[in-house]
């Protein structure tokens, strides 16, 4: 007889080989999904090397969904609309993942990954599966491992994936390169808000969508909606093909919200059909090989000992203005190539070839 169960249960999951948690995905088990995407997450090597086995096994089982990124100014209502959004698409039997991304803090690196809390309906439906994950300060307002999370969630079988972002920034075309659609949510009082509104994000978009047109607000939202009509007119579209459309809606009412969905679900099928939609997929992938190379060289030139060692002083130097800032650099790479060629192993073929 067990006399705890709870802690036989803990360490029985605790102890999951990879190929049970790649059996339990496979079969949309959302509990081990969730276990698989806190390995990716994990900056620990032995889980990453963990994830990054289990990812390889799920890649044949991915691709299979629509991907949405939905961005805004705060306040827009973001989460609000997700919820309507994701429990209309539910409803219709699609199963939705949404990667809801919450702001770290640049003090501690904390956040409040409240995300469940506002999408409580939604998170209970047997359909959707959320997963709130600190930023950890990444540019663009999402996780640095959002991509890895998106192959795990459609080799679990969700077919629309939806990527939350943190809000409007310069920075958001790092979601554009990680989505399908990218869906822009503004608010009415189109004056101030388009003066501010970058011209940047307006060249990434999709879709615009006016929320909060409900109540006395609808003749405000109609009128903001032709305005950012006539601004994305004159702006080279961001897909190929695809002409950006602005519309309405109400989160609360869920009026315009299906209509929503049929403009990506058409947009889908446009771009599938004249092989936009597989070829900017090919091109996200080889722009995420490059981004991660790019980390790997950060990553390996901070941890090097003597960069370590070398760099305080440097830095003294630069700030005092007795050392110009690019003969610093020299010197520092300096060092690092030096003790790199050091520990390169003979080339494996012989040097007349």
């Amino acid at each position: 007889m067990v006399k705890n169960p709870r802690k036989f249960v803990k360490r029985k999951q605790d102890e999951q080989t990879a190929e049970e948690m790649i059996h339990g995905i496979l079969n949309g088990n959302r509990t081990i999904l969730s276990k698989v995407i806190t390995l990716i997450e994990s900056s620990a090597s032995r889980h990453q090397e963990q994830a990054q086995g289990i990812l390889q096994e799920l890649l044949p089982h991915s691709g299979k969904s629509v991907r949405i990124g939905i961005t805004g100014v705060p306040g827009a209502g973001k989460s609000t609309f997700i919820e309507a959004f994701g429990r209309l698409l539910c409803d219709q039997g699609h199963r939705v993942a949404v990667m809801a991304v919450d702001p770290s803090s640049t003090v501690n690196g904390g956040s409040i990954l409240g995300d469940k809390t506002r999408m409580e309906q939604l998170s209970r439906h047997p359909n959707a599966f959320i997963r709130p994950s600190p930023s950890g300060g990444t540019l663009g307002g999402v996780h640095r491992k959002t991509r890895e999370s998106i192959i795990a969630c459609e080799a679990a079988g969700f077919d629309v994936i939806i990527v939350e972002t943190v809000g409007v920034g310069q920075s958001e075309t790092i979601v554009r390169g990680m989505v399908d659609f990218f869906l822009l949510l503004a608010l009415t009082g189109a004056g101030d808000e388009l003066q501010g509104m970058k011209k940047g994000i307006m060249e990434l978009v999709d879709a615009v969508v006016v929320n909060k047109a409900d109540g006395d607000n609808i003749k405000s939202a109609r009128k903001t909606m032709r305005e950012f009509k006539q601004i994305l007119h004159f702006l080279t579209p961001a897909t190929s093909g695809w002409e950006p459309m602005a519309l309405t809606c109400s989160a609360v009412t869920g009026d315009g919200i299906e209509e929503i969905w049929h403009m990506i679900d058409e947009f889908a099928k446009k771009t599938k059909s004249t092989n936009v939609f597989d070829q900017r997929r090919k091109t996200q992938v080889k722009e995420w090989l490059l981004s991660m190379i790019r980390d790997r060289l950060e990553t390996s030139f901070y941890q090097d000992e003597n960069i370590k060692e070398l760099q305080p002083s440097i830095e003294a130097e630069v700030m005092n203005g007795t050392v110009f800032v690019q003969k610093a650099v020299d010197q520092l790479f300096s060092v690092f190539q030096s003790q790199q060629k050091k520990g390169q192993p003979q080339s494996c073929c012989p040097k007349n070839i």
